[in-house]
């Protein structure tokens, strides 16, 4: 199994009459998500597409009657063929949530600034439309991480990330120090800010921010990159997708705080234990276009390639 196994989605054959519904999630907050909520849904129920939003986020939509409103559950999206989300990459991740959970495909669109989880762009709604109309989209599955903490040897909490978990500092003034390791051996002792366990999916995200290398999505592997590291050695690891990555708190430095996606968070006391392995889990990406992830670093990194003169025949 990879980690980008695309499935082809047909059109409905002629005369089928299964109902079917897309579950729309937007960032509010954003003038241009809401103007865009409304032109995706009038498109969708135009074409006989149920479209089903959070109620909670439904007083801040312009929408009709026909639209269903469901409460704001991980299951919410479930029995949707399709889960599109309006905004920037905080709000895709916030969708990865429901996708998780549902097994449904999420397909972004950015209206944000890099948007590397997103598949188009605002000025594509309405080919947006017109491919969930026809089902003409593939499916790829992105790894994710099953995160634990144990306290004591005892499992204090548990969780999951699509790009990253994070095991940071919680003061500013001081430094956290961790001791890192890969199946249950050391790697090094440092101090620092922290460190990043992420995805190849993550590797464009905070990884990347953190000095990391960038990984091409369908290569199976977990990351390790220390923040800001008082170290010889702290250099970024790529492991095996079967390694189990784990960062020790040591007992005499003050409490971390482990952040999954930058949306969850949780408080590590000294001698807390954030254990990081490949996620049971999939969260499955829709994608309109075949091009390749070298294009797309290129074109949301805005990356200079003057002077290329193509590959050799």
């Amino acid at each position: 199994m990879t980690t980008t196994q695309a499935v082809h989605q047909s059109a409905p054959h002629q005369g089928e009459q299964q109902a079917r519904t897309v579950f729309l999630l937007a960032h509010t907050g954003r003038p241009a998500a809401i103007r865009s909520a409304e032109r995706v849904v009038s498109g969708l129920l135009r074409h006989g597409i149920g479209v089903r939003v959070l109620a909670e986020e439904a007083a801040d939509l312009p929408l009709p009657d026909a639209v269903e409103r469901v409460a704001s559950r991980q299951s919410a999206a479930e029995g949707c063929e399709l889960l599109v989300v309006l905004g920037g990459d905080g709000t895709l991740l916030r969708g990865a949530d429901f996708a998780r959970t549902s097994g449904v495909p999420m397909l972004g669109v950015n209206l944000g600034r890099v948007g590397f989880l997103a598949e188009a762009e605002r000025d594509d709604l309405d080919k947006v439309v017109d491919r969930v109309v026809t089902r003409s989209y593939e499916v790829e599955e992105r790894m994710t991480l099953d995160v634990l903490v144990r306290n004591n040897g005892s499992v204090v909490h548990t969780d999951w990330a699509l790009n990253e978990a994070s095991v940071e500092k919680a003061a500013r003034e001081r430094m956290l120090e961790v001791v890192t390791e890969v199946d249950g051996r050391p790697v090094s002792r440092f101090g620092g800010d922290g460190v990043v366990c992420a995805t190849p999916t993550g590797s464009t995200a905070y990884a990347f921010s953190a000095g990391g290398p960038v990984v091409w999505p369908e290569v199976e592997a977990l990351l390790m990159v220390p923040i800001s590291a008082h170290a010889l050695f702290a250099k970024p690891l790529v492991t095996s997708p079967k390694s189990v990555l784990a960062v020790e708190v040591q007992p005499k430095t003050p409490h971390g705080v482990l952040w999954c996606d930058g949306r969850r968070t949780v408080e590590l006391p000294a001698g807390a234990r954030v254990e990081v392995r490949r996620g049971a889990v999939p969260v499955r990406l829709a994608r309109l276009h075949h091009a390749s992830f070298t294009d797309r670093l290129v074109a949301k990194f805005a990356l200079p390639v003057a002077g290329w003169r193509g590959a050799p025949h």
